[in-house]
C-alpha cells in the first residue's frame, strides 16, 4: 500500500522540481495536501469497514451463538427490513421468530469462515449444523447508523459429494 501511494508523491516531486522554483513549490504543497486528504480518507472508509464487521461479527455470536435474543434490541435499528421470506419486517417479527427457534437451543460457538464489508454493506460467510447436517450459510448486513438495517441470507445444505474438488468453505 505505501509503495502504491509513494511512487505517485515521487513522481509529482520530480515533475515539479524542474523549473520556477515558487511555483513548484507552492505546486508540491497542493499536491501533498491532495494526497494527505486521499489517506485520511482511505482511513476513514477502512476505519468504517472494520467497526461493520465487528458490529455483526458481535451480533451474529450474542443471537445466534448465545441465543440471546436481546441482542436484537442491541444491534438493529428502529426500520429493520428482512429479506428472509420467512419472517415479516421489523425487530419484534424477529424476536417472536427467534423466540420460537431458540427454545431448548444449546449456545455454541458461531464458526465464521469469511467476513467482509464495503462501506454499509456486510457480508459474513459461516458453517452450521441445521438438523443435524452442514449448512453453508451466507448473510448480508446492511448497517445504517450504527444499527443493522437490513438482512439478506442464503443457506445451503453441504453434500457428501462434490462435483469438483472446491470446497465450499
Amino acid at each position: 500500500m505505501k509503495k502504491t501511494i509513494l511512487a505517485p508523491a515521487l513522481l509529482a516531486f520530480l515533475f515539479f522540481s524542474c523549473g520556477n522554483q515558487e511555483t513548484n513549490s507552492a505546486s508540491m504543497q497542493t499536491s501533498l495536501d491532495s494526497l494527505n486528504k486521499q489517506l485520511i480518507l482511505i482511513s476513514d472508509i477502512q476505519k468504517k469497514n472494520e467497526f461493520n464487521k465487528k458490529l455483526v461479527a458481535d451480533f451474529y455470536q450474542k443471537l445466534f451463538g448465545d441465543k440471546n435474543i436481546n441482542a436484537i434490541d442491541e444491534y438493529i435499528g428502529e426500520m429493520y427490513i428482512q429479506h428472509n421470506p420467512m419472517l415479516p419486517d421489523g425487530k419484534d417479527a424477529l424476536k417472536q421468530g427467534f423466540a420460537q427457534w431458540f427454545k431448548d437451543a444449546p449456545k455454541e460457538e458461531i464458526d465464521i469462515q469469511h467476513i467482509g464489508a464495503d462501506g454499509d454493506l456486510v457480508y459474513i460467510h459461516t458453517r452450521a449444523k441445521m438438523g443435524g447436517k452442514t449448512a453453508s450459510i451466507i448473510d448480508i448486513f446492511r448497517i445504517e447508523n450504527g444499527k443493522i438495517a437490513e438482512h439478506w441470507d442464503v443457506i445451503q445444505e453441504v453434500p457428501e459429494k462434490s462435483a469438483n474438488p472446491h470446497p465450499m468453505f
